[in-house]
């Protein structure tokens, strides 16, 4: 992974920030009051106008309540969707929803124009504005009225989706496919492969977690940098791992300095969730969460584990048909294995398989989806959904399905399979 690409991924977790977004609107917002008289100096316009602040009090007034009621309306709509997501998908959708951009410029365009209007009328009240600004104000709270509209639309549009299955569904499908895409043009995110055959070094330095809780990001970029020429780190860990506190998550080629390890550490991040941006593994498993939500006994909706399948066949055909990078090995001196195809069925299919006994549709269609991957050119793919499918098909025998049915899913796993 190379330092734009990091530092992009950096961007777009503050960029989906709700508390962030708030407070960079809510700030322009007080710049907007603050800079009214002074755009009007500089302006220097002398237009003849019957505008005065008599006629531009009433707008913020209303401006200014109705934002309130409207934000504070917004917010519980916002709550209740979290909510219906996590009942009807998973608990998991919930924080993936708290980074709905839509969501969250609505919300801030609505508080923002609250703290302008209030701050205007205060300002107005104090004596801030000459005589001479009404137009200048007026102005921006004509912006700010239209930006509010705009802003309603979305909001509008927004809310016909907002919650439902099927938009937690698309949006967990995006999460897990630019986890997905981006380990395949850089698998490992740049590191070299850690495989069975290889041989550490005799002296290694221990690297400690400094934290427990979950691994979710790592610089690779940070450790190249870090590391001397010739001195090697080999990841134990990969991104969606729990680590506890002073647990080795790496072994450093000969012995390093103290100062050497806070530093090594610094490319590490870690939290109490696991995230998605460099945890495919996690991507997958939420939508599968969602296809068994929807086998459990309180909902029995077959449909939606389909549905699941589908979206995750789709994801792993397109991870097999990626091309890695040319230029993907950007740290060499780091050594680590991260999950692979075989990984990815696991989390993917294997939670489905164990549950849907007994539901003839979601059974032939994860065996259809499993034959389909198992033709795929990615080795590791099609050997991990043969031997699912064999799994699936060995546990048959003891199912309630009629002969004819099990003889239709015999037939639709891989040939070998069954």
């Amino acid at each position: 992974m190379t330092r734009l690409k990091w530092l992009k991924l950096i961007f777009l977790r503050y960029y989906r920030s709700m508390g962030l977004r708030v407070f960079l609107y809510a700030l322009l917002s007080v710049a907007a009051t603050l800079l009214s008289p002074i755009a009007n100096m500089f302006i220097g316009i002398d237009l003849k106008t019957d505008i005065d602040f008599a006629s531009v009090t009433p707008v913020l007034t209303i401006l200014a309540s109705s934002m309130l009621a409207v934000s504070t309306f917004s917010l519980s709509i916002m709550v209740s969707a979290h909510r219906a997501a996590a009942n009807t998908a998973t608990p998991r959708m919930h924080r993936i929803l708290l980074e709905d951009t839509t969501t969250q410029s609505v919300l801030s365009v609505f508080i923002g124009a609250f703290v302008y209007s209030l701050g205007s009328l205060v300002l107005y009240r104090l004596g801030f504005y000459p005589d001479d600004a009404a137009l200048v104000v007026m102005a921006v709270t004509t912006l700010v009225v239209v930006a509010v509209i705009l802003s309603l639309l979305r909001w509008i549009n927004h809310l016909t989706t907002l919650g439902s299955l099927q938009n937690s569904l698309e949006t967990a499908q995006a999460r897990a496919e630019d986890a997905l895409l981006g380990l395949a043009h850089h698998p490992r995110f740049g590191a070299s492969e850690l495989t069975e055959d290889t041989v550490l070094p005799t002296a290694t330095t221990p690297l400690r977690a400094p934290q427990s809780g979950y691994l979710q990001l790592i610089d690779m970029a940070m450790l190249q940098d870090r590391l001397p020429e010739q001195t090697v780190l080999y990841l134990n860990v990969t991104p969606g791992r729990h680590v506890l506190v002073g647990d080795v998550i790496g072994q450093v080629s000969g012995s390093i300095e103290d100062a050497l390890c806070d530093e090594l550490l610094g490319a590490f991040t870690f939290g109490t969730y696991r995230t998605h941006e460099q945890d495919a593994e996690f991507g997958l498993g939420v939508i599968s969460e969602i296809g068994l939500k929807a086998l459990s006994p309180s909902l029995n909706d077959p449909g939606t584990a389909v549905e699941a399948i589908l979206l995750m066949k789709t994801l792993l055909w397109r991870y097999a048909q990626e091309t890695p990078d040319k230029e993907a090995s950007t740290a060499p001196n780091v050594v680590a294995r991260f999950p692979e195809a075989s990984d990815f069925i696991e989390a993917a299919f294997a939670p489905i398989a164990r549950q849907c006994d007994g539901s003839f549709d979601v059974q032939l269609c994860l065996l259809e989806s499993l034959a389909a991957l198992h033709a795929s050119d990615n080795g590791g793919l099609s050997k991990a959904a043969h031997e699912l499918a064999g799994r699936m098909i060995s546990a048959l025998d003891a199912s309630k399905l009629t002969d004819e049915d099990l003889n239709r899913l015999r037939s639709a796993a891989p040939k070998a399979a069954a």
